[in-house]
């Protein structure tokens, strides 16, 4: 059975993925798997871009998606007979029979699935089946020049996938479209001397959980920051002490990742 494998850690945000797609199937016509691609409007291949944190604290996570071929598809129950799982796992709509179809547009929990209005018939990502039958690459992972993005046999990614994620695993739909590395939240600062005017290189930040347990310790660095990642959503207490300076503490809630800017320290 074949998998996709993301690497965000690796993604770039080139878009060369997305574009792939469009180069592949808009204007070009692969029954039976699938009909041209329009030019606008359809993205088989789609780069979310987020922005993690506030200037100038800011990561930014590139989040490729595409149909997840899911081995439980709820696109196949809707699509009454015009969607088939493939033996390697490849969940293809046959587009011969899904015309007129529009309701399984709505059936795709990713919103993977698009309505192709000229032809009158729901799209979306084949996985390029029709290179993976000559034992090619789908074209979005041959063009993927980090190789971020990868596609092969369900065995030989096992040691991967067993420390990847899926997205929104809560769906149930077990989507054979695996992500490495996803960035968590942060919680990030500096700390500098407001009389001397001065970063605090050295100076201990330490986090705690709403039940005052230790979660972290980190120091700041030559530019006075410090940075908490793979953090997730709660209830944090930040304290700061430095040698001869007072401690500084705030709590924090955290629902998205967080530079919490200043710890202007005064001297005792």
């Amino acid at each position: 059975m074949k998998v996709f494998v993301l690497d965000t850690k690796i993604c770039v945000g080139c878009y060369g993925c997305q574009l792939a797609c469009k180069d592949e199937h808009v204007g070009n016509d692969w029954t039976p798997y699938a009909k041209p691609q329009p030019e606008s409007g359809h993205f088989w291949m789609k780069v979310h871009e987020t922005t993690h944190g506030q200037v100038p604290k800011v990561k930014l996570e590139y989040t490729p998606t595409a149909c997840m071929h899911c081995d439980n598809a709820p696109c196949i129950e809707a699509g009454n007979g015009a969607v088939y799982k493939r033996p390697d796992g490849l969940v293809i709509i046959d587009p011969e029979k899904a015309k007129g179809n529009q309701a399984l547009v709505d059936s795709c929990p990713y919103h993977a699935i698009y309505w192709n209005e000229e032809l009158e018939l729901p799209q979306k990502c084949t996985g390029c089946a029709h290179l993976v039958d000559q034992g090619q690459k789908p074209h979005c992972v041959d063009l993927c020049v980090l190789e971020a993005l990868r596609f092969g046999d369900e065995e030989d990614f096992a040691d991967e996938i067993a420390n990847a994620e899926v997205l929104n695993p809560e769906f149930g739909t077990k989507p054979r479209f695996y992500y490495l590395n996803r960035p968590k939240l942060f919680i990030a600062g500096d700390v500098w001397d407001k009389e001397a005017d001065e970063i605090i290189n050295g100076a201990v930040v330490t986090l705690k959980d709403s039940d005052e347990k230790l979660v972290a310790e980190t120091t700041t660095d030559h530019f006075g920051d410090f940075w908490f990642r793979t953090l997730s959503a709660g209830n944090y207490h930040v304290v700061v002490t430095a040698e001869n300076y007072q401690t500084q503490s705030r709590d924090v809630q955290l629902d998205r990742s967080l530079n919490m800017g200043d710890f202007p320290m005064a001297r005792m």
